[in-house]
């Protein structure tokens, strides 16, 4: 079964992969980078790096001055690495003892945040002012693979640039080992440094060193008490070590665990020896790493400076997204009134076309035979036409009506876009600048025209016909079958019908003679309306709505017949509103869209999720540490 510390480890794990893939979708969002704050410095420089591998701990020797912080060293490390002086001031740069082949396996600079790392190769380095942050390192075969000690410089020194160190080694410890004496447990600096450790969660073992023994026997407890108070601290436990200078340089200094806290007035010292190094490789690793990493991961957490509220900030500003969309939706930026409709002659014979192609047999022989006369009997009414200077096709007609509706759409809309980006708003002005700004009204029009001119109306019209006709004989399979009984009693009393009306002087209906474009199947079922598409079409952004006044009371043709022109219009108004996306708009109303929604997204939900988790595993915790 995984411990809490490896059910921790993969949910931090989780959580930056989530936060990362939450913060490539708002890439446009413009707020705060995540590298600048408090809580992602924690996530990637404290917990990824230390409950990403397997668990250790590091241990820090932290004080003042001249308080034997290096002899303490040398004990944990089991060798006499950091050298030792009785003058003070020695360590100026942090040293680090690796268990052997640590450096290969983990980064050592994401473990110290803040320093810059180097090999240790040379004694007197750790010794030698650089106003650089440093620290050096070095394996050692005698340190259990579960622990990382640090020697440090003086906590109180007078550099100012040793009390930036300290709060850096601060940062990167999990365990401090406080180094306290007699001359040093009351000075102002230290207990300073341990207030902010207290704040911070860490975990503390106290050792009071340089101990006159038995004669501070009494007393080492009240300094420890005044200590406490002073700082806030509970250690997790306490040893003492005697003044012994020459077992101290030897690396043979005794330290004794003491019973703590001891009730005051019955203080007591116990000289029991213990081996400070064994002791600190057996404390309990995935309990104390997860109190030492609880305030960090507390802070990760918090509605006021961790993840939630930048979640916050990211719904927010995907309102203000949501606000600048509406705005844009709300003044209708595309609007065509009355779409030119399609003439009918054409949609006719369209549908003529179709139609021919569903006869069989010998009514396709007849009907094909009158067609033929009667396109030539049209010819040269046709050709006079022509000869007169009226040799536009209806098609050629309805193109130049419809450029002039797209033409004065395009204009209204450049001047909408124009007046919402003197609004300011924050987060639609600066995208509408860079949209008008970057195109000409003239080299927009010519895109728009080229484009218009290069349609093929007919391979459009065939293909919506077919598409909506297709059906035809699943839908109503009746009228289909009485469409077929009627076109095969047309053909045969086709030639009286045909040559009576032509001869009685109807005419020509547009590039067609009426008898031709009659089929007598077509003509005695349709009512053919002037205007088949009334009312409005309407484009707005991402959004295309025809409106259309289509007779209630007409039979299943005639609505059929109406709807192939309002479905025609729709097509258009969606071929304006994609001409204005692909040369206008662009991608905006689908980011402004996505930007709106952002708190539904599987990846917003995602981070929300985690840190709940999250929190619910850390209250778990502090529960059984109580």
């Amino acid at each position: 079964m995984a411990s809490q510390l490896d059910i921790c480890a993969d949910l931090i794990a989780q959580v930056s992969n989530a936060v990362s893939l939450l913060d490539r979708q708002i890439g446009s969002f413009e707020l705060t980078s995540l590298d600048r704050r408090d809580w992602y410095e924690l996530l990637h420089q404290k917990l990824l790096p230390q409950l990403g591998q397997e668990a250790f701990l590091i241990v820090a020797v932290v004080g003042g001055t001249n308080i034997g912080k290096s002899v303490v060293f040398n004990h944990v490390a089991g060798d006499r690495l950091s050298a030792t002086s009785p003058l003070a001031s020695g360590t100026k740069h942090p040293t680090a003892i690796l268990p052997r082949g640590f450096s290969s396996n983990h980064n050592l600079s994401k473990l110290f945040p803040g320093f810059r790392v180097s090999e240790w190769v040379d004694a007197d380095a750790p010794l030698a002012e650089n106003p650089e942050h440093l620290l050096y390192w070095r394996e050692s075969e005698s340190l259990p693979e579960n622990l990382v000690v640090l020697d440090t410089p003086d906590v109180d020194s007078v550099a100012e640039v040793n009390w930036e160190r300290a709060d850096h080694i601060r940062l990167s410890a999990d365990v401090l080992l406080a180094v306290l004496t007699q001359q040093k447990y009351n000075d102002s600096a230290v207990k300073e440094f341990f207030r902010k450790a207290s704040d911070e969660g860490k975990l503390v073992i106290v050792i009071f060193n340089q101990v006159l023994l038995p004669e501070d026997g009494e007393y080492w407890p009240l300094w420890l008490k005044t200590f406490e108070a002073e700082t806030g601290l509970n250690p997790h436990s306490v040893y003492i070590a005697p003044n012994d200078r020459r077992a101290a340089e030897s690396n043979a200094l005794p330290f004794y665990e003491q019973k703590w806290p001891q009730e005051e007035g019955d203080y007591k010292t116990d000289l029991t020896e213990r081996n400070l190094l064994r002791d600190l490789s057996e404390l309990r690793f995935s309990e104390i790493k997860l109190q030492t990493l609880e305030g960090a991961i507390e802070h990760l957490c918090s509605p006021e400076v961790g993840i939630p509220s930048w979640l916050g900030e990211v719904r927010r500003r995907g309102a203000e997204f949501g606000e600048a969309l509406n705005l844009m939706s709300a003044q209708r930026l595309v609007e065509v009134d009355r779409w030119p409709g399609l003439p009918n002659s054409v949609m006719i014979r369209k549908i003529r076309e179709w139609w021919a192609r569903q006869r069989e047999g010998w009514s396709r022989s007849v009907h094909g035979f009158y067609h033929a006369v009667g396109t030539a009997v049209a010819y040269p009414v046709k050709l006079l036409m022509e000869t007169k200077g009226n040799s536009v096709s209806p098609i050629e007609e309805y193109r130049a009506r419809e450029w002039e509706v797209i033409l004065q759409a395009l204009e209204n809309t450049l001047e909408r876009l124009s007046w919402l980006e003197e609004l300011d708003n924050p987060r639609l002005s600066p995208k509408l600048k860079e949209i008008l700004g970057g195109k000409s009204r003239a080299e927009l029009i010519e895109k728009f025209r080229l484009d218009h001119q290069a349609l093929d109306f007919e391979r459009i019209l065939d293909e919506m016909i077919n598409r909506q006709l297709s059906g035809f004989r699943e839908e109503s399979p009746e009228s289909y079958k009485l469409f077929r009984r009627i076109d095969t009693l047309a053909a045969a009393a086709r030639p009286a019908v045909s040559v009576g009306l032509f001869m009685t002087g109807v005419g020509p209906v547009g590039d067609v003679l009426y008898p031709a474009v009659a089929d007598t199947a077509m003509q005695g079922m349709f009512h053919l309306a002037t205007d088949a598409v009334g009312g409005t079409v309407v484009t707005a952004v991402g959004d295309k709505v025809i409106t259309e006044g289509a007779s209630t009371s007409a039979g299943y043709l005639e609505s059929k017949f109406r709807r192939l022109h309002t479905q025609f219009a729709q097509q258009r108004a969606e071929w304006l509103a994609s001409e204005l996306e692909r040369h206008l708009f662009g991608n905006l109303p689908e980011e402004l869209a996505r930007a709106a929604k952002i708190g539904e997204t599987p990846e917003f939900k995602r981070v929300e999720k985690l840190v709940n988790e999250l929190r619910h595993l850390l209250a778990t915790t502090s529960v059984q540490n109580s």
